[in-house]
């Protein structure tokens, strides 16, 4: 569509010289003599399939049809005059009168000529458009009777006829002009017409335009807007013409620009054979050399071998080679079937673990076992341990304290917020920034098939479309699956089995429970008061000394402020906050010594506030003077704590009220308290009446903290039947325990937590389910001294040993009405 003239233009250069002289380009006076004319009203019809002839303009035509060449024979002997007519459908081989468009050109035929290939070719020139009034004959061709059009004479005095066909013309000749397949004659043709109406008829002929677009400027008599349709025709040809050439001088720049790189990388490739430099030979041999050394199994050398030899075929600069390269260096880079030995001196191992970490006997047990089964047995498979518990314990330095214990590397991995499966067993190659998985990252990094593997905050994992990365992790901690680890990068397997992998926790509930099945589960309980004054002593002051740029000289911490600190600026099980605050003192220390201050070496417990500000109030025991008071345990992700509940009773229709952000399941617990006192009131001497004609109120302090969980039920029952009775709670009592409608009670977690929260708060006494007894076997004696257990199956017992007999001040009667 991008050509102004089509073939049968063209095909006009085929005829001899002899013959150029039959294709005239008429004046405005010849065009005048053809509009006087005059013609026969019966012609012989000539159908064209796929051209339209217009007035004046010469075109050869190669004649196929027996009819069509039986007319031409014909009109030839005679006057040479013949009507020709375009055919609506292009397909139709016999086409008759109503296959036809009504408009047509009477012509003469010039010259016939009979081709070497045997075809007959006329070449006729267009006189004068006609209308096909009806058939008058149909074989052996067609006839019609026809009505001759008298061309209007065109003013080319007026300016808009000389601007329109100046338009026309320009456009033309800037079509000839910027496209290659016209012959530059084509542009000498347009030049030498000077008759307005032949100039149109002619671009019209040989413009590359659909049948029927040229149809319609034949049937178009009116010669403005004929030269209209023109112009439209010929500006969209024009905008198609430059939007090619544009297109096609962007290729060829692209492919000259690959042409001269390819030539020069030729020429650079040649240059380098002949220096004996060549950076692909050197990269594949320096590759090959490497591989040499690799303590690889037949499958990885044969993957290896594979890709190296792609990596030869492959264009340097093309993208892939980075990529192949970057592969076959990851594949070089891994510890294939290199291990650390294990150093399995116990008493060194137990210093080390010592060393860095008070307390935490469970883990240190564990790690002294294994080394002691590969002490004896030579080979064992790693345990894949998990540390779980409240934040700042100390659970993911303990893995540094470990690796160096037996002697390995040491990685860690943080999966907190990690939501992409291929973060775990990487992206297939076929990806654009295809990486390895994490895992196989750090593997890498250690240098060893055996590091000590830190599985940081696995609780913490995400989940989104792109996968479950805790899924992932299954085939990871599986000591039976992990010998055989698949990553999607690497595309082989990995044996994992003697990576000692360490995941720590802080809430077990959200990990899988397929992924806690395969974990052996350690739990790293919180600090006492004792024990923290013991970190802080040894690890934590020393270490923030050095960080500062002090030393020991120049700051001491006394005792009692360091247990103020501990009681009063930090609530917590571990000692994260606990290093944090001891970091501002040693900060303020800093301060005074670069400002020039005077100041004493010994920090006591009065100048905590000039440095620390107002520390918390202890949350302490209160008094057994008031009805409905008593002391609970609780548990929380930064410990354990007390907590008070707190009963009151107002006159109304027994409806029950429960404050405090309580949760369901300690709702529960208050609505089977008071259930359980309505159906045993006789063992407290209680009317049933008394129920009824009050309304009950149930509060736990801190109603901004959310509390939940079932282990209120006892504390929320002897407060109920302290309130009934007003009788007093035993003083220096807490308790903590599920109850049931029966009246049992059941066992609940968190001892040990609940245990130092009960002495930082002075509580001497505690009451306890039965089966919570080997709980309190497991803690430590030092843990437990000055406490008193009671260990109960019943809510009867804990009514009998939790109420004093001893009334209340003010006790309310509630037998009045």
């Amino acid at each position: 569509m991008s050509d102004l003239f089509k073939k049968d233009f063209l095909n006009l250069s085929k005829i001899s010289e002899s013959d150029a002289e039959f294709i005239p380009l008429i004046t405005s006076e010849e065009e005048q003599n053809m509009n006087e004319e005059i013609f026969p009203e019966d012609l012989p019809i000539l159908s064209l399939r796929n051209n339209v002839l217009f007035p004046g303009v010469v075109i050869p035509i190669t004649v196929g049809r027996d009819m069509s060449i039986k007319l031409v024979n014909d009109a030839n002997k005679g006057d040479k005059i013949i009507g020709v007519i375009s055919q609506k459908n292009q397909e139709e081989e016999n086409p008759e009168f109503e296959d036809l468009y009504k408009t047509g050109t009477i012509a003469q035929i010039i010259k016939l000529l009979k081709m070497p290939d045997g075809n007959t070719t006329i070449i006729i020139q267009g006189k004068r458009r006609f209308k096909m009034i009806e058939e008058t004959q149909s074989k052996p061709y067609l006839r019609a009777k026809v009505k001759a059009y008298i061309e209007n004479k065109v003013d080319t005095t007026k300016k808009e006829i000389q601007v329109m066909i100046k338009s026309v013309k320009e456009i033309a000749l800037q079509i000839i002009k910027e496209s290659p397949n016209i012959p530059s004659e084509a542009s000498f043709a347009l030049k030498n017409i000077d008759s307005p109406t032949f100039l149109v008829n002619f671009i019209a002929s040989n413009m590359n335009a659909d049948v029927y677009k040229k149809q319609e400027m034949l049937e178009e008599m009116d010669f403005k807007n004929r030269v209209m349709k023109l112009i439209e025709h010929l500006s969209l040809e024009m905008q198609m013409l430059e939007m090619k050439n544009e297109i096609q001088s962007k290729v060829k720049k692209d492919i000259d620009r690959q042409q001269r790189e390819y030539f020069l990388h030729q020429q650079m490739r040649t240059i380098q054979d002949e220096l004996g430099d060549n950076p692909q030979e050197q990269d594949v041999k320096e590759l090959y050399n490497k591989s040499l050394k690799m303590k690889w199994n037949d499958e990885v050398k044969t993957i290896f071998s594979k890709e190296l030899h792609k990596l030869e075929r492959m264009n340097p600069q093309g993208a892939e080679y980075s990529v192949q390269l970057n592969y076959l260096d990851l594949l070089l880079d891994l510890p294939w079937n290199i291990f650390s030995k294990d150093k399995l001196d116990l008493k060194r191992a137990i210093r080390i673990l010592n060393k860095d970490h008070h307390g935490l006997e469970k883990v240190k047990k564990r790690i002294l076992e294994y080394l002691a089964v590969i002490k004896l047995k030579g080979n064992m498979k790693s345990p894949i341990l998990c540390l779980y518990g409240p934040p700042g314990v100390g659970k993911t330095s303990l893995g540094k304290s470990i690796a160096e214990a037996v002697g390995r590397k040491y990685v860690r991995m943080s999966l907190g917020g990690l939501h992409d499966e291929s973060e775990i067993r990487g992206h297939r190659k076929t990806y654009i920034g295809a990486m390895p998985g994490r895992i196989m990252k750090q593997i890498k990094k250690s240098k060893t098939s055996n590091p000590v593997f830190i599985l940081d905050e696995i609780d913490k994992i995400g989940n989104s479309n792109h996968g479950d990365p805790s899924s992932a992790l299954l085939e990871v901690l599986d000591p039976e699956q992990n010998k055989a680890f698949y990553d999607n990068y690497i595309e082989t397997e990995f044996d994992l089995s003697k990576v000692m992998f360490i995941a720590t926790a802080n809430n077990l509930s959200s990990i899988q429970a397929p992924l806690r099945d395969r974990m052996e589960m350690i739990e790293v309980n919180g600090y006492t008061i004792e024990e923290k004054l013991e970190i802080a002593k040894k690890h934590l002051l020393p270490k923030q000394i050095i960080e500062h740029g002090l030393n020991k000289t120049q700051i001491k911490l006394s005792k009692p402020s360091l247990i103020k600190i501990i009681e009063e600026y930090t609530n917590e099980s571990g000692v994260r906050g606990l290093d944090k605050t001891i970091a501002k003192v040693v900060r303020n220390r800093a301060r005074q010594i670069a400002s020039d201050e005077t100041y004493e070496t010994l920090i006591k417990e009065d100048h905590l506030f000039s440095i620390l500000g107002a520390g918390r109030a202890k949350t302490k025991y209160s008094n057994n003077e008031v009805a409905g008071v008593v002391t609970g345990l609780a548990w929380t992700s930064f410990g354990g704590d007390i907590l008070f509940i707190e009963s009151s009773l107002t006159k109304g229709k027994g409806k029950l009220t429960l404050t405090g952000n309580l949760g369901d399941v300690m709702k529960e617990s208050a609505i089977l308290a008071l259930e359980f006192l309505k159906a045993h009131c006789n063992w407290l001497k209680l009317p049933q009446s008394v129920f009824d004609n009050y309304n009950i109120h149930i509060h736990v302090p801190e109603g901004a903290t959310p509390k939940d969980g079932p282990s209120a039920g006892v504390t929320m029952l002897t407060s109920l039947a302290s309130l009934f009775t007003q009788k007093k709670v035993k003083k220096n009592l807490a308790m903590t325990g599920e109850i049931t409608l029966r009246g049992d009670v059941l066992p609940v977690g968190g001892i040990k937590e609940k245990i130092l929260a009960a002495k930082r708060a002075n509580i001497k006494e505690i009451i306890l389910s039965e089966k919570n007894k080997f709980d309190i076997d497991e803690i430590d004696d030092n843990y437990l001294k000055n406490l008193k257990f009671h260990f109960v199956n019943s809510m009867r017992e804990v009514l009998e040993l939790s109420l004093s007999k001893e009334k209340v001040k003010n006790p309310i009667d509630l037998n009045k009405n």
